[in-house]
C-alpha cells in the first residue's frame, strides 16, 4: 500500500486532460445565447458539470466569510494568522468595527481528512458575538520531511500553543475528533494552573468515550489490530509535492471510506444534481455543487497522527480509562475545576452516538454541579450539531450562554 499514493496521482493525470476538455466546453455556453438554453444542450452541459465537478481536490477551500451582523450592525471580516507553525496555523477573523470587546473563542477542528473549513457555518454563527479564532489544519502532503513528526502529542501541544496566542479569559470550542486531545490539554493546562486555560469548554459531538454507544465508526475501528491499518492504509507522498517521502494517511482513503457508508446517498446527490442542471435550476443546483466542492476538498493526516488516534482513541479508549498519557504525562480531567464543561450531542448522530461526548461530565469529578451542562440537540445528525438552522437557532444559544456566563 506504500505506494497507493502514486497510483492514485496516476489515475488523476490520466482523467485530467478529460476534464480539462469538459471544462473548456462550458466556457462554450456562455457563448451560445438563447441556444445554450434548449433542452439538448442543457443535457449535455449538465454531464460535463457534473462530471468535471466529480474530483478531489488537496487545498484548503475558502472560509468566504466577508461579513457578519454583530450586535445591530453588519461588519467586514478579514483573516489573519495570528501564529504560523508547520501543520497548522492559528487563524483569527478579525472585526474591525466592533465597539466593545468580544469573548476570545479558539475553535478546535477536527483533522480527520477535511480541511477545517467544514467549520465555516459554525464560525459564522460565532463571530455574531465572539472573537473568533480557529486551528486551521495544513495538509500533511505540503508539510516537508524536515517539519519532523506530528502525533497526537503534537496536536496537545499546538491547542496549548494557541490558547496561550489567545491569552487569558479566552474559551475553547471543540468539534468532533479533537473533543479528546482538547480535553487533555485543558487538563494539563488546569493542573499547572496555567494563566491561559479557557474559561468555559465546549465538547460537541466528540468521542470521549466511545464505548459508551459504539457506532460503525468505532465498529469499523475496531475490526482490526493497529498493525493492519498501518500495513493497508498507509501511503508514501509523491515526489511532486513538498511533503515528499512523507507517510501519512491519505485524505482520498478517508472520504472513500466516508462515501462507502452512504453510497446510494451520494449517488442519488449526484443524479439529482444533473436533473437540477439539465432542467436549469442553477440556484438548487448550487446548494448541491458548493457541498461537494467542500467534501471533495481533501487532507492528509501524518501516519503518527492516525495511527495514535485509532489506538489511543478508538481502540484503547485510554482518556475514558483514565490511563491517557501526554509526553509520558498522565491526564488527569478530575484537575478541571474552574473551566466550565459544556456538551452537546446530536440525537440522531451516526458517527459520534449520544453517551459518548457527555461522557466528559463523569470524567470531569472535579467540577462542581453548576459548572457543568449537556444539551441533547433533537432531530440532528452529526453535521446537524454544528452547521445548518438547527445549530444557529437551538444549540448555538446554548453556547453562547456557557460562554457569556463564564467570561
Amino acid at each position: 500500500m506504500r505506494m497507493l499514493y502514486s497510483g492514485y496521482q496516476a489515475w488523476n493525470d490520466m482523467l485530467a486532460p478529460a476534464r480539462f476538455g469538459a471544462q473548456m466546453a462550458l466556457g462554450l455556453r456562455d457563448k451560445m445565447g438563447p441556444m445554450a438554453d434548449w433542452a439538448m444542450p442543457r443535457r449535455m452541459f449538465a454531464l460535463m458539470d457534473v462530471f468535471q465537478g466529480a474530483k478531489l481536490t488537496h487545498k484548503r477551500p475558502a472560509y468566504e466569510i466577508r461579513t457578519v451582523t454583530s450586535g445591530n450592525a453588519e461588519v467586514a471580516v478579514r483573516e489573519e494568522v495570528a501564529l504560523d507553525l508547520p501543520f497548522g496555523d492559528l487563524l483569527h477573523f478579525v472585526k474591525d468595527e466592533v465597539e466593545a470587546e468580544q469573548p476570545r473563542v479558539l475553535v478546535v477542528a477536527p483533522m480527520s481528512g477535511h480541511f477545517s473549513t467544514l467549520l465555516r457555518s459554525t464560525v459564522q454563527t460565532l463571530l455574531r458575538d465572539h472573537d473568533v479564532y480557529i486551528t486551521d489544519w495544513k495538509n500533511a502532503r505540503d508539510v516537508p520531511l524536515e517539519a519532523g513528526r506530528f502525533g497526537f502529542d503534537d496536536y496537545v501541544d499546538y491547542i496549548i500553543q494557541f490558547l496561550h496566542e489567545l491569552g487569558e479569559g479566552a474559551h475553547l470550542v471543540s468539534v468532533c475528533q479533537p473533543c479528546v486531545p482538547a480535553m487533555a490539554a485543558v487538563a494539563l493546562m488546569s493542573e499547572d494552573k496555567d494563566k491561559a486555560t479557557p474559561r468555559s469548554m465546549t465538547l460537541m459531538g466528540g468521542p470521549i468515550d466511545p464505548n459508551a454507544a459504539p457506532t460503525s465508526v468505532n465498529d469499523l475501528a475496531n475490526e482490526k489490530p493497529i498493525e493492519w491499518f498501518e500495513e493497508n492504509l498507509i501511503s508514501v507522498v509523491p515526489f511532486r509535492y513538498a511533503g515528499r517521502g512523507r507517510e501519512v494517511y491519505p485524505g482520498f482513503v478517508q472520504l472513500s471510506a466516508f462515501m462507502a457508508m452512504n453510497m446510494e446517498r451520494h449517488s442519488s446527490q449526484h443524479r439529482e444534481l444533473y436533473q437540477l442542471l439539465a432542467d436549469g435550476k442553477t440556484v438548487e443546483a448550487d446548494k448541491i455543487k458548493n457541498f461537494y466542492e467542500e467534501y471533495f476538498a481533501v487532507l492528509d493526516m501524518t501516519k503518527e497522527f492516525y495511527l495514535e488516534t485509532v489506538d489511543m482513541v478508538f481502540q484503547r479508549t485510554l482518556l475514558a480509562k483514565g490511563e491517557m498519557t501526554v509526553r509520558g504525562r498522565k491526564v488527569n480531567p478530575g484537575a478541571i475545576h474552574n473551566t466550565a464543561l459544556l456538551t452537546v450531542e446530536g440525537e440522531r448522530d451516526d458517527v459520534c452516538a449520544v453517551g459518548q461526548t457527555s461522557a466528559a461530565h463523569a470524567l470531569c469529578t472535579g467540577l462542581r454541579p453548576h459548572m457543568k451542562r449537556h444539551h441533547l440537540q433533537p432531530g440532528v445528525g452529526h453535521y446537524g450539531v454544528f452547521s445548518g438552522s438547527k445549530w444557529e437557532k437551538q444549540v448555538y444559544p446554548q453556547v453562547r450562554n456557557m460562554i457569556l456566563a463564564m467570561n
